[in-house]
């Protein structure tokens, strides 16, 4: 081999053998095997000679290239080794160690409470339907016999988007699509998101409603109370009752406020229930003739009631929580007190 050539082996050799790792050894290799490295040059000298030394020297130049990558090739089996060997020392597990005790999560307790209504209802016959979270004015107010100037559609109440659409302020509108689609008999849950513009320790602009309803024939207020007591006495105990007081929705008629008698204290009057004995739940009522026809459903032959409650809202009642921020900050403190 040419002597020069020979130099390069040797200067290669030396800088194989002081890479410390397989990076540096991978630069190394690149400074001479590589597009721009010294045995390419090589090759591009090659064009310089006369044609006659081309082939000696070309021949010469590809065992310098040999000899480069055996050197390499047992030094890059070394580091491996010693590599291989470092990683695993550092990895060796003791056995005798005690182990790391993994935290298991839970559901969020809007979740539990969602399943646990869901359980509730469909275990009297209701079947669950989820509508759009984005809705048109028809469904979310005027399907729902919400006149036009009705407080509900200021635009501080409901975020109004583009072409007509806005998030929803209510579940309801839901139930105006499934009795579009759905003659009766007609037992029905809808839950999900709903938006309002409201803010405070016991409201949010973003939380989770459950709306009911029932269409079918001679349908009565009573039979909305003696469904509305098997959920109380199952999500707030045995013992618990309701109460029925007269109120107002545009979509409900008669409407109701609906009243649990309070858990914490039995009815007797504690804080919780501001001395009353009674808390107020969710609203209620039978469904108005005007939201029938709007559905195509005749009310001189069928007739039924609506409920809605709001999830966060029976979710900090069953739990005691007083402030509704708690429910969205995701707190691992707050939230893995909720355990089976």
């Amino acid at each position: 081999m040419d002597k020069s050539l020979e130099e390069i082996l040797q200067e290669a050799a030396e800088k194989f053998s002081a890479a410390g790792d397989s990076h540096a050894l991978y630069e190394a290799k690149m400074a001479y095997l590589g597009k721009t490295g010294k045995v390419g040059a090589l090759y591009k000298k090659l064009r310089e000679l006369p044609e006659s030394e081309r082939p000696a020297f070309g021949a010469q130049i590809n065992e310098l290239r040999r000899a480069i990558e055996e050197r390499v090739a047992v030094i890059e089996e070394m580091l491996h080794e010693r590599e291989l060997s470092d990683r695993l020392q550092s990895e060796q597990v003791d056995v005798t160690m005690p182990g790391r005790r993994r935290q298991q999560g839970t559901l969020h307790p809007v979740t539990r409470v969602k399943n646990m209504l869901i359980d509730v209802f469909a275990g009297m016959g209701f079947e669950v339907f989820e509508g759009p979270e984005i809705e048109t004015d028809y469904y979310n107010f005027t399907a729902l016999n919400t006149p036009a100037d009705h407080p509900a559609r200021d635009m501080q109440d409901t975020f109004y988007l583009a072409n007509g659409l806005l998030l929803r302020t209510q579940t309801s509108a839901g139930q105006i699509r499934l009795m579009e689609q759905k003659k009766p008999p007609i037992k029905m849950l809808s839950p999900g998101r709903v938006f309002r513009s409201d803010d405070d320790a016991t409201h949010s602009p973003m939380f989770h409603q459950m709306e009911g309803l029932v269409v079918d024939k001679n349908i009565t207020l009573c039979d909305l109370q003696g469904m509305l007591d098997e959920f109380a006495r199952v999500i707030f105990g045995k013992g618990s009752k309701t109460r029925l007081r007269p109120s107002y929705f545009p979509f409900t008629e008669p409407s109701v406020e609906v009243d649990v008698s309070c858990h914490a204290c039995g009815g007797k009057g504690c804080s919780l229930c501001k001395g009353t004995g009674w808390i107020e739940v969710l609203g209620a009522g039978m469904v108005n003739r005007r939201v029938l026809e709007n559905c195509g459903i005749d009310p001189d032959e069928y007739s039924g009631f609506a409920f809605g409650m709001g999830i966060e809202r029976i979710a900090m009642l069953k739990y005691g929580i007083n402030n509704i921020k708690l429910l969205t900050e995701n707190d691992v403190r707050f939230l893995g007190q909720f355990k089976d």
